[in-house]
């Protein structure tokens, strides 16, 4: 019986090539398949770093993760070194790679990792704010409704919260923690991390928003304090946050649900509070 493969998973780096490390060189080289986010990036880093692949190259992205994983399922099963790079930082986080994992684990294939630079603690070391506990929670919704619901979930999360996105959405991104977290909540947005561009900005998220509004460009990470609110939440303080979410075009009665859960108060007391006040 052919003895099973190994799935490495390899950090890539955020910027700059010199972070690679030894192993990776090695992987790179001696991989039997390596699978790409971006086969071009893939090539470039090799060239950079005086690699020569030997192994075959095959793409692997959101739109063909599915398919993709299950193709490099069998070459695991038939004993082949699979490595699996993205265009930065670590598969599985926010880049493809967890379905991969997922099928490797229940089918008893070895899945180890090559760590390396991630976005995610470096923007968190440089931002200032406090870092000993902290919660990394992607990109947040695209559309206004549901990044409105996600953040008044997010609103009194006491663990520093970092974040993804786009650079034509930060502005609009920024402005929505504003609405839900308070004007002042302290936040750094974090650009071109490691690169010869790098620049992190820290202030209110209201200042930090009018500032993006002039148009940023780049890998953007977002750090933003977590609440530092005491003790129980008076439900008519939270009878803002229904409104805010209603206007936005959730209903009501989910609009109550999802601000008495993130608060941690009774559903039903909140309900109260927020039929006390005259209906829009």
């Amino acid at each position: 019986m052919t003895e099973t493969g190994r799935l490495v998973l390899a950090g890539a780096p955020i910027g700059q090539a010199e972070d690679v490390s030894p192993r990776l060189r090695a992987a790179l080289a001696g991989a039997d398949v390596i699978a790409a986010e971006d086969t071009r990036r893939l090539r470039r880093l090799a060239a950079d770093l005086g690699v020569t692949i030997g192994g075959r190259i095959v793409s692997y992205y959101d739109a063909n993760e599915a398919q993709r994983a299950a193709e490099l399922l069998e070459d695991l099963r038939e004993g082949r070194e699979v490595l699996v790079i993205t265009d930065a930082g670590m598969p599985g986080v926010s880049d493809p790679g967890y379905r991969l994992v997922r099928l490797a684990v229940d089918a008893g294939v070895r899945v180890t990792a090559l760590p390396g630079p991630s976005a995610v603690t470096t923007a968190l070391a440089v931002s200032g704010l406090p870092s000993d506990r902290f919660t990394f929670e992607g990109f947040p919704p695209r559309k206004p409704g549901e990044r409105a619901r996600r953040l008044a979930e997010l609103a009194r999360e006491p663990r520093t919260m970092v974040f993804f996105e786009a650079p034509h959405r930060l502005a609009a991104a920024l402005a929505a923690f504003a609405e839900a977290f308070g004007p002042d909540r302290q936040a750094a947005v974090c650009r071109e991390l490691t690169k010869t561009y790098e620049e992190v900005r820290r202030g209110p998220l209201a200042e930090l928003a009018e500032w993006a509004g002039a148009g940023v460009k780049g890998e953007i990470t977002l750090v933003v304090a977590g609440y530092a609110g005491r003790g129980p939440v008076p439900v008519e303080d939270l009878v803002p946050e229904v409104a805010a979410l209603e206007e936005t075009g959730v209903p009501r009665k989910q609009a109550i649900a999802d601000v008495a859960k993130a608060a941690g108060v009774p559903k039903r007391e909140l309900y109260d509070a927020v039929h006390r006040e005259p209906r829009r």
